[in-house]
């Protein structure tokens, strides 16, 4: 009867895990299927629920960070993203404190940064934050 529970156990983790995919559930179904194997052999459910619990938690910790850093998928570069790095020219003085305006790949956009910088200074472009680009002046 316990290998009933347990299988239906294991249905229902792995439907929850289908669906939220956030790598939780699954340690526990592998936990579960342990459970199973036990529940064959003994009729204690005590021991098949300690297994479950303690085998479960255990995977859960020490296997899914590591399994995290591998599934972390990379972010795909955007047409934006290739103006960071490019030369821009300063078209609107950009100051500590006040939002100013640079011109990258032939459009305008708003820049801030750090620095005082005057206009027609050359600046590169460091990361695009929203709408604006954060910049900084070069050769100092």
């Amino acid at each position: 009867m316990d290998v009933f529970i347990w299988i239906s156990i294991i249905i229902l983790l792995t439907f929850v895990e289908i669906i939220s995919i956030n790598l939780t559930t699954i340690w526990y179904v592998a936990s579960a299927v342990i459970s199973v194997i036990v529940a064959v052999f003994s009729d204690n459910f005590m021991l098949q629920f300690g297994i479950f619990t303690v085998v479960g938690t255990i995977l859960l910790i020490t296997t899914r960070p590591l399994l995290k850093k591998v599934m972390i998928q990379k972010k795909e570069p955007t047409n934006l993203d290739r103006i960071i790095g490019m030369e821009a020219i300063v078209t609107e003085e950009i100051d500590k404190n006040k939002i100013g305006e640079v011109k990258v790949d032939g459009k305008i956009w708003s820049a801030y940064s750090d620095q005082k910088i005057v206009v027609n200074s050359i600046v590169k472009v460091l990361e695009i934050n929203g709408v604006k680009l954060k910049v900084e002046r070069i050769g100092e």
